[in-house]
C-alpha cells in the first residue's frame, strides 16, 4: 500500500520544506541547462510550488543561485578547512583526505556542475563570477595554500612556489568535473573518477623522477 503521504501534492508539505525543494530543483536544472536558460517558472515547477512562493523565498535569479551555491559548496569548505586545522599527522597523509573528501562530498555530487556554469557563462555573467570567485575559489585556493605551508614549514614538503602549485593541484580536479559534466557521458573509455585522483595525488607526492642518487634519476 502506497503511504498516504506519498499522495499529498509537493505545496502540501510544511512551509519550512520549500526552501529546501526549490535549491535542489534549482540546482537540477542550473547544471543540466546553465544559468541562462534557467527559468524560475521551471524550477518552481519542479519543486511543486507557485512562483509566487518561489519569490517568497528568493527575490531573482541572481539570489536563488547564490543560495545554491551557499547551501551546497559553501559548507563543504568549511568542513575541510576545519578538518585541516585539527589534523596532526603528515601533510602528505592530509592532502591525500583533502581530495578524497572534495571528491566525495563534490566533485562525485551534482553540485561539481556549478564550477563547469561558471566557466561558461562568466563573460556573461561577471556578477555571478565575481561571487562564485569570493565565496568559493579564493577560499578553496586559500586553503590549499595553507596545506602546502604547513607541510614546508613542517619539512615534510621541500621548498616549493607555492601559489604555483596550489595552481597546479586545483587544475586536474578542475578538469575531472568538466569531464563529468560534458563529454564524461558520451566517453566511452570511461574514466574512473577515482583511479584518475589517486593517480594524481601518487605523483604529487612523489613525483615522475625515481629517487635522488638512482642512475635513472640523472636528467
Amino acid at each position: 500500500m502506497q503511504c498516504p503521504y506519498d499522495m499529498k501534492p509537493r505545496w502540501a508539505r510544511r512551509k519550512d520544506a520549500r526552501p529546501q525543494e526549490l535549491l535542489a530543483a534549482a540546482l537540477d536544472l542550473f547544471v543540466e541547462r546553465g544559468f541562462a536558460s534557467t527559468r524560475l517558472e521551471d524550477v518552481a515547477k519542479l519543486a511543486g510550488v507557485s512562483k509566487g512562493t518561489l519569490y517568497l523565498y528568493f527575490t531573482n535569479k541572481e539570489e536563488l543561485f547564490k543560495a545554491v551555491v551557499r547551501e551546497t559548496i559553501v559548507p563543504a569548505l568549511g568542513e575541510a578547512e576545519d578538518f585541516i586545522a585539527a589534523f596532526n599527522g603528515h601533510s602528505g597523509e592530509l592532502l591525500r583526505n583533502v581530495l578524497h573528501s572534495w571528491w566525495q562530498h563534490l566533485g562525485a555530487t551534482k553540485a561539481s556542475g556549478i564550477g563547469k556554469l561558471i566557466m561558461a557563462e562568466a563573460g556573461n555573467f561577471p556578477d555571478l563570477a565575481e561571487f562564485y570567485r569570493e565565496e568559493v575559489i579564493n577560499r578553496g585556493t586559500i586553503m590549499i595554500s595553507g596545506l602546502l605551508e604547513r607541510g614546508i614549514a613542517k619539512g615534510e614538503f621541500r621548498p616549493i612556489d607555492v601559489p604555483v602549485v596550489t595552481q597546479v593541484l586545483i587544475a586536474p580536479m578542475l578538469m575531472l568535473m568538466m569531464w563529468k559534466h560534458s563529454v564524461g557521458p558520451c566517453d566511452q573509455s570511461e574514466l574512473d573518477p577515482m583511479m584518475f585522483l589517486n593517480s594524481f595525488i601518487d605523483m604529487a607526492l612523489n613525483g615522475l623522477l625515481p629517487p635522488a642518487g638512482s642512475a635513472a634519476a640523472a636528467l
